[in-house]
């Protein structure tokens, strides 16, 4: 199945540079059973201080009290595969069959959150469906039960030992404690990534507190259970935050950019100085403005407008943003890129998906289902049948290069 993204993309503004008491239910199964040292010392220190901003005692003992911190999340922190996949090979991952034939269906079955969110935000709705889809597999609960996490115990080991920026997980720990104190959630509800965030789009407790909004009017703040509340938030973050211009697109994949570039100009300037669509069609609003990007030598090129940078807002990584984009676009009904990247192969599409991975299992690499969907257990599978092989790189990428090998044989 597919985890998604913001387990190991970064966080939403910097991150890239019960049954028996209640430290139990909110203890990780893979975190240590005994505080490690020095913990307990600045549990104590650090309570003066979640006090001193609003959290109340009776929310410090609830969440707090018993607190063991999720060691784990230190792995975590080390990998960001924006920068360990070939662009071509994240576009694909992301931009998938699975992706677009179930972007389609959840439109389908949200059509009027969309056109509200469209009128009251401006925000496109292939953009909110793209980043719904990728954070999380369009609220799958699977996505929820099997790669979400408690939130409290991981940002306590953010907070307390992460040395680059622990003030920054110190105030989300905080903001955490605040969302328990509002009524909003539970300390049992809050499951998210290794990071802290939570539920369809991935919210911060930061992002919660401050830009989530009672969408569906329950009279509380959730991106947990239905869309809404999710959906429209991230349409106001988009906005506030990202500066999204209505009423625009992201951008268009372009012919002509030989040479290099730079600037903001006028997509009528841009078709003066001999830049066109990919497709031939005209550029729908002449006037706005564009930059040029080529992310590798001999691949597509890319007018840029403001609301690609909107998205980036949301991650900071370019291949990111882009993957989002071009999802929206494909749900939406637009064709892949005309210009393939160099040295890249088609996205395999949900059959081919579904055939490798039973492929795979029959063979002994468990891939965890055989829905389409490639995640964890799929690329851990892939992975080890690249070694077992003598298929380089062993990198983990389900493509056709693979399928073919599968195809063959023991």
């Amino acid at each position: 199945m597919q985890q998604p993204d913001s387990l190991k993309a970064p966080t939403r503004r910097a991150l890239l540079q019960s049954g028996l008491a209640a430290g139990a239910l909110l203890m990780h199964p893979r975190a240590a059973l005994a505080a490690p040292p020095g913990f307990e010392k600045w549990r104590e220190g650090f309570r003066a201080r979640a006090l001193a901003k609003g959290v109340s005692e009776a929310t410090w003992n609830r969440v707090m009290g018993h607190l063991e911190p999720d060691m784990t999340v230190f792995k975590e922190l080390q990998s960001q595969p924006e920068f360990n996949e070939e662009i071509w090979q994240y576009i694909n991952r992301r931009v998938s069959d699975w992706r677009v034939i179930h972007g389609r269906e959840a439109l389908r079955k949200n059509e009027a959150v969309f056109a509200r969110i469209e009128h009251d935000f401006g925000v496109e709705r292939g953009t909110l469906l793209a980043l719904w889809g990728v954070e999380s597999a369009y609220g799958d609960p699977q996505v929820q039960q099997n790669h979400m996490r408690p939130v409290f115990p991981a940002l306590a080991a953010l907070a307390w030992n992460e040395p680059r920026r622990r003030a920054y997980w110190q105030s989300e720990l905080i903001n955490a404690l605040k969302i328990v104190d509002h009524g909003w959630s539970t300390p049992q509800e809050m499951r998210g990534s290794w990071a802290g965030a939570m539920g369809h789009t991935q919210w911060m407790p930061e992002v919660w507190l401050n830009v989530g909004m009672d969408y569906d009017g329950d009279g509380k703040i959730s991106p947990f259970g239905k869309p809404d509340d999710a959906l429209g938030s991230t349409a106001r973050y988009l906005v506030n935050r990202g500066k999204y211009h209505a009423g625009e697109h992201w951008g268009y994949e372009v012919r002509g950019a030989s040479g290099s570039s730079s600037g903001s100009r006028s997509y009528a300037a841009w078709s003066s100085a001999g830049i066109a669509r990919a497709d031939g069609q005209p550029f729908p609003q002449p006037d706005a403005s564009a930059k040029m990007w080529v992310p590798v030598e001999g691949g597509p090129a890319f007018l840029l407008g403001p609301n690609f940078y909107a998205v980036r807002s949301y991650n900071p990584s370019m291949n990111y943003a882009l993957a989002i984009c071009h999802l929206g676009d494909r749900i939406l009904g637009g064709p892949p890129f005309i210009q393939p990247f160099p040295g890249s192969e088609r996205a395999l599409t949900l059959s081919e998906v579904q055939e490798m991975q039973t492929r795979l299992t029959r063979a002994g690499f468990d891939t965890g289902g055989t829905d389409g969907r490639v995640g964890n257990d799929t690329m851990a599978a892939i992975r080890n049948y690249q070694t077992q092989m003598g298929l380089q790189p062993a990198d983990g990428y389900g493509g056709l290069k693979v399928l073919a090998r599968l195809r063959q044989g023991p």
